[in-house]
């Protein structure tokens, strides 16, 4: 008896709820599952050896963003935004992991013949999305492993086409001939260009590879159309505006910079063909989109590399030249539209912003990531992230706490005092050389004043930060407490 009364009384609250509402609402509640879920779509893009002025809105000339400095009208824009380390690989570990690059043991830039790739055992954004039912895709530049152990697809990723390092990686200079066979470069094959898990072109020429921004973006709208219905996370790493440079003929020759203008106004294409599916789909209001470059320019290619101004030196750096980078964030109803945010943030906030936004758990192993969510939607007394450390190899070269940043004593290869390299052809670098110094950066954005003996107390208190951050993650040959293997390829 009391069974078919609560069958009876179940069968009438679902009468009741479900005449609260038509059945075109509930019809189309029932086709979005993002929508049901609360879940918004995420997609990053981020460019490759793109300079901090090399945005419309933060300043370019010669070329124009227009789509990228909507983003930025409709958002936030960061102006002290951070990457980990200004070389490749190190680079987008931290932003697909939330760790420094020493913490996981993936440093510098990996080339075809490394061993190493990153470690099963850490999770990817990937891999933290999944576990709310996200569908993952990444079209372009990898570089975190090339053998199939490493790939995306291991690693939370349901789809995958692109190079799986750098585009300039293969056995032809930046003239376009073939590398003397003393040359490192002569041992590289030429650029695999990877489908899931298997390569399904091998790029040999220039011209070849003038087809990669069109091919990622075709793939990156064909991804949003298939997932439309559930939410996704959809990671663009360009390979562009890497040398070689290489832009399509519906780019080539339209700006007035040259062919680096060039590629970014297709690069800003791109941007402008996620935004229009995005809209297409009725996705554009239920997604955060992040805009964002893996390092500063490689200034020794002249005019074809980008502009780090107003900051000193640029990629391979740790001067705010080579580690500041543009970035910006777009998410309606729930980011300010127009805003400006100067507080410091990194691509390794973005892992834990995107798990709470999701209300996905964060990984098991210990991240260096923290939750901006606060900032991008205006908390203007939020400052989530104390302090940021500027590693570059294995070596602790600066600390930054709010206004301060100090270098510790450290070499470095410099652009400053050599002529760039003009058409594609590198010019020389010079060799740097810091000693203890102590810089304003809210005061002296170009790092020219050096204000250590003013202020030793400052001094003391990011020494003793620095020392933290030894003790942690190491520091040259001394072994950090925290730090964890890479992957390694059994033999």
């Amino acid at each position: 008896m009391k069974d078919s009364y609560r069958r009876r009384d179940f069968l009438t609250t679902l009468w009741v709820g479900a005449s609260a509402f038509s059945f075109s609402s509930f019809s189309q509640f029932c086709k979005t599952p993002s929508a049901r879920k609360g879940l918004p779509n995420i997609v990053v893009i981020f460019t490759d050896d793109q300079g901090y002025a090399d945005v419309g809105c933060y300043g370019a000339k010669g070329f124009e963003t227009p789509n990228i400095d909507r983003m930025a009208a409709e958002g936030i824009r960061f102006t002290s935004f951070y990457v980990s380390q200004a070389v490749c690989s190190a680079s987008r570990v931290s932003l697909l992991t939330g760790c420094y690059p020493n913490r996981v043991s993936i440093l510098g830039a990996l080339n075809p013949q490394a061993k190493i790739g990153l470690s099963p055992e850490e999770e990817t954004i990937a891999e933290v999305l999944k576990k709310k039912g996200y569908a993952c895709g990444i079209f372009g530049k990898w570089h975190l492993g090339i053998h199939r152990e490493f790939l995306p697809l291991q690693h939370g990723f349901d789809e995958y086409l692109g190079l799986p390092y750098s585009n300039d990686m293969w056995p032809i200079g930046y003239d376009g001939t073939p590398a003397p066979e003393d040359h490192n470069k002569a041992r590289h094959p030429f650029l695999p260009l990877i489908d899931g898990n298997d390569t399904v072109a091998v790029l040999r020429t220039m011209k070849e590879q003038d087809t990669l921004t069109t091919r990622y973006t075709r793939r990156a709208v064909q991804f949003i159309e298939r997932n439309k219905d559930r939410p996704f996370f959809l990671y663009v790493p360009h390979t562009m505006v890497h040398v070689p440079l290489g832009v399509s003929d519906k780019f080539r020759g339209k700006s007035e910079q040259g062919m680096y203008g060039d590629v970014m106004m297709e690069i800003d294409w791109s941007v402008g063909e996620i935004l229009k599916t995005l809209k297409k789909n009725g996705l554009e209001n239920n997604t955060l989109i992040v805009y964002t470059s893996d390092n500063g320019p490689w200034l020794n290619f002249g005019n074809h590399a980008g502009s780090a101004l107003p900051f000193r030196e640029g990629k391979g750096t740790s001067w705010e030249g080579g580690v500041r980078v543009p970035c910006i964030m777009r998410w309606p109803g729930h980011i300010t539209e127009g805003s400006v945010c100067d507080k410091m943030a990194s691509t390794l906030d973005l892992l834990p912003t995107f798990a709470a936004i999701s209300g996905a758990p964060l990984p098991k192993h210990k991240i260096d990531g923290v939750n901006i969510l606060s900032l991008l939607e205006g908390d203007t007394r939020a400052n989530p992230r104390d302090h940021l450390f500027y590693y570059y190899g294995k070596q602790l070269q600066c600390v930054r706490q709010g206004k301060w940043k100090l270098h510790f004593p450290h070499g470095y290869r410099s652009y400053q005092g050599v002529e760039p390299g003009m058409d594609g052809l590198a010019g020389p670098y010079a060799r740097g050389k810091t000693g203890l110094e102590l810089y304003d950066l809210e005061n002296d954005i170009g790092e020219k004043i050096n204000v250590a003996d003013k202020f030793p107390e400052v001094v003391k208190r990011l020494q003793a930060l620095g020392e933290k951050a030894r003790e942690e993650l190491g520091d040259r040959k001394r072994k950090g407490k925290g730090v964890r293997p890479c992957g390694r390829v059994n033999e």
